[in-house]
């Protein structure tokens, strides 16, 4: 469930009230994980895998009934403004050009208090929110065009040229620095929330970052940059079953020689940061550690791509020497070779299975993703944030995907096909199960989180007030008691009732 998808009245969902009550539906409805996308700020295409900072907080999740109830803003200031005409969905535009002249107001105020916390806060961050602040600042002085055209001095990072630029916009990084602040002050309370009530956070962090980043501006010699900064190569998949022309990501590629060399220290700082804001980590795109396919800069398609030896075993010994032993889900989807295979059992990190790609006949993998096949140590979903819902995929997928899909799970309409699959991933001997509350719901594609490889309409998807119902949890916790799932704590107060 997207921290964006909750509803709230302010156009998007939100660290606030609307994230505490979903996090004790779920402890009401016997879960033990919540599972988010990246909490990063979107950019291109309003997608969280397209980020301004693999570090920072999005903006837009800051909930704005809780700086009212901090003095920092009066509730007369947001609440009349128009944040969208649909509830069910976010509006972007809207939030872009509304958002932030009410952040600048309860920043204003907060910073007036002269807090010696935030003064912590940024020195504890300095390593990533000092260039990230004056990214923001020198992208909205360029009118918020990419940095790759910004004037040489600036994308090149002259030092000179840099230390003037904080002094001029110096006002500027500190509204950004505050938000930054604001927003993980929010994040730190929920969470804390959300643990208390016996409910661990499934975080997500995509394996590459923006080209229009400051990840890649303040340290160009992690990626496979020429020397004017531009990108050699970028991301992607190639073509398959799904995308004739395959996915064409964009991403600029990492330097591995050059990450190697410095003892993997930018990576390892990323996840650490992440394990300080989450309990689970879901690292994106897996199988990129093992080789990458990578697509000449320019290209319009995915198609000329080709395969690059990633980092490999070495590369989590490291993550694993500096860290300790950590939760880490592998997203081990796509096109997998003998050797990712392989890496994956070598990390001992449990893969994903996705029910849908079961019955897929597009895809040669699916006799791996039928539950009868799976191995304990594993993750399953319906489906991702990348998939139809469920009741979307019974109405698009080839019908004869359907038909073998009905045969295997002995799904029925009376009962609701959505709670036939996702009985048959409860049953599997999985250790998790993971179901979009989407399907939960019952919805169908209008409710679709992505679609890959296009964009406009993605990632704008909200549930109504009122969806998180008792009687909701109370069906899914009797679920959770039949299939064991339920965590320690409600299996003792159901035996105890």
């Amino acid at each position: 469930m997207p921290i964006s998808a909750l509803p709230s009245p302010c156009g998007i969902g939100t660290l606030g009230r609307s994230a505490r009550d979903f996090a004790l539906f779920l402890e009401e409805a016997g879960q033990s994980y919540w599972q988010i996308l990246p909490i990063c700020p979107t950019s291109y295409g309003d997608s969280p895998y397209q980020s301004f900072s693999t570090y920072a907080g999005n903006p837009y999740l800051i909930d704005l009934d809780d700086l009212a109830g901090e003095g920092l803003l009066s509730p007369e200031e947001y609440l009349a403004l128009d944040w969208g005409a649909d509830p069910a969905a976010v509006d972007y535009g809207l939030l872009y050009e509304r958002r932030y002249p009410v952040l600048r107001l309860a920043c204003g105020r907060f910073l007036s208090r002269k807090s010696r916390d935030f003064d912590r806060f940024c020195r504890e961050h300095a390593a990533w929110l000092e260039d990230y602040a004056l990214f923001m600042a020198l992208k909205g002085r360029h009118g918020g065009v990419s940095w790759f055209e910004w004037p040489d001095r600036e994308r090149l990072r002259d030092p000179e040229t840099l230390a003037a630029a904080r002094e001029e916009l110096r006002d500027e990084c500190l509204f950004w620095q505050a938000v930054q602040y604001l927003f993980f002050q929010q994040w730190k309370a929920l969470k804390s929330y959300a643990n208390n009530r016996g409910i661990s956070i499934i975080g997500d962090l995509p394996i590459y970052v923006a080209g229009d980043s400051a990840d890649v501006w303040a340290a160009p010699e992690q990626f496979q940059l020429n020397a004017q900064g531009y990108p050699t190569e970028v991301s992607g998949c190639p073509p398959d079953g799904f995308s004739p022309d395959g996915q064409l990501w964009g991403n600029p590629l990492f330097d591995w020689d050059c990450i190697k060399a410095d003892g993997y220290a930018w990576w390892l700082r990323r996840i650490a940061f992440q394990f300080q804001i989450c309990d689970v980590l879901r690292i994106d795109h897996f199988r990129g550690f093992d080789s990458y396919y990578a697509i000449p800069f320019g290209d319009e398609t995915a198609k000329n791509g080709r395969w690059r030896p990633g980092p490999g075993m070495e590369f989590f010994r490291a993550v694993t020497a500096a860290l300790g032993p950590r939760n880490i889900i592998a997203e081990d989807l796509g096109f997998l070779t003998p050797s990712v295979r392989q890496l994956l059992e070598d990390t001992g990190y449990p893969g994903m299975k996705v029910l849908e790609f079961a019955f897929d006949s597009r895809d040669g993998s699916g006799n791996s993703y039928l539950p009868h096949n799976y191995p304990r140590n594993c993750v399953v979903y319906t489906g991702t944030h990348d998939n139809d819902t469920i009741l979307g995929w019974m109405t698009s997928a080839p019908p004869a995907d359907v038909a073998a899909a009905k045969r295997y799970l002995r799904l029925n309409r009376r009962e609701g096909y959505h709670w036939g699959m996702m009985r048959g991933a409860w049953a599997s001997v999985a250790d998790l199960a993971v179901m979009q509350m989407q399907d939960l719901l019952g919805l169908g594609s209008a409710a679709r989180m992505n679609v890959p490889s296009t964009v406009g309409a993605n990632w704008r998807w909200r549930a109504l007030p009122g969806s998180f119902s008792p009687a909701l949890a109370r069906k899914l916790r009797r679920e959770m008691a039949i299939y064991a799932r339920l965590p320690v704590a409600a299996k003792k107060e159901e035996e105890h009732a």
